[in-house]
């Protein structure tokens, strides 16, 4: 297989026509036989990788070139996920402006040539796949939710938990799944899973989710100030499913279908292993 095919596949998964933003092919390969994918994949893990053997690598985050760049272009996706949940396009738009142009700031500073250019020194080619697979894990836990609590009015976060401990990537990892804000005994009321869309969309997102009706949100992360100001809005819950946990769901959704086509995979830098 080539880089291509293995971006095609990826984007297939996900529903996606184009390569997103984020993601990308950033040193092109052919005769694609072995791969290690991690959730960072940066020199170090590179010259792992080299050391193993393999064909290509690739990186979950953003690491290096236009996909750490142009991240927050993705970010506007999280405007259709809210408009989804119900909350007015215009609204939607004006929340997540804050947050998407502190992204924008922060990324344009850092250094987006060094996984590249390593890279490419080492001979070794190198994809990134963030919304691709951000797609999938988010579809996946919210399909889960929606069958497992869907017809119960009355699920409390206890319940939203234990729904995802049924994952095998929310069991084996260190960072357990978390209530950040609200109690076991609470009642999720709609529970809403947005993983999607670059990054968290900051304190304005989440109070825009919050007043369209939405109980309960699960991410994978949330910075200290949104999570103050959520408990200072006090209309809404939040469970923090965990990073490593939630990127690893998604990943190992792409992984299945990569062995499907006889690839070898090797599991690395935080992504957690299959039983």
């Amino acid at each position: 297989m080539n880089t291509k095919e293995i971006m095609d596949i990826a984007l297939q998964l996900a529903g996606l026509d184009e390569i997103p933003p984020d993601s990308g092919i950033i040193v092109q390969g052919e005769n694609i036989k072995k791969v290690a994918i991690g959730v960072d994949m940066e020199l170090s893990e590179m010259l792992l990788a080299k050391e193993l053997g393999v064909d290509l690598v690739i990186t979950h985050h953003p690491t290096g070139g236009s996909p750490r760049i142009d991240l927050h272009k993705v970010m506007d996706n999280q405007i259709d996920r809210m408009v989804e949940a119900g909350v007015p396009i215009n609204k939607a738009q004006k929340a997540l402006s804050e947050k998407k142009a502190e992204i924008e700031r922060g990324f344009h500073v850092t250094n987006y040539d060094r996984a590249v250019s390593a890279a490419k020194l080492l001979d070794i080619p190198f994809i990134g796949i963030h919304s691709p697979t951000d797609l999938l894990v988010e579809r996946k836990v919210q399909g889960l939710l929606d069958e497992k609590l869907g017809d119960n009015p009355k699920a409390t976060l206890q319940d939203v938990i234990d729904t995802l401990e049924s994952l095998l990537e929310y069991r084996k990892t260190l960072a357990k799944p978390k209530i950040t804000v609200g109690g076991k005994s609470d009642y999720a009321g709609r529970v809403l899973v947005t993983m999607a869309g670059g990054t968290g969309g900051g304190k304005n997102v989440a109070k825009a989710y919050f007043e369209a009706g939405v109980g309960t949100l699960v991410v994978m992360h949330m910075p200290e100030d949104v999570i103050k100001a959520v408990k200072e809005q006090n209309i809404g819950n939040v469970i923090i499913a965990g990073h490593m946990a939630s990127d690893s769901v998604g990943i190992n959704e792409f992984i299945k279908a990569l062995e499907k086509k006889g690839l070898e995979i090797t599991r690395m830098s935080g992504v957690i292993e299959p039983e």
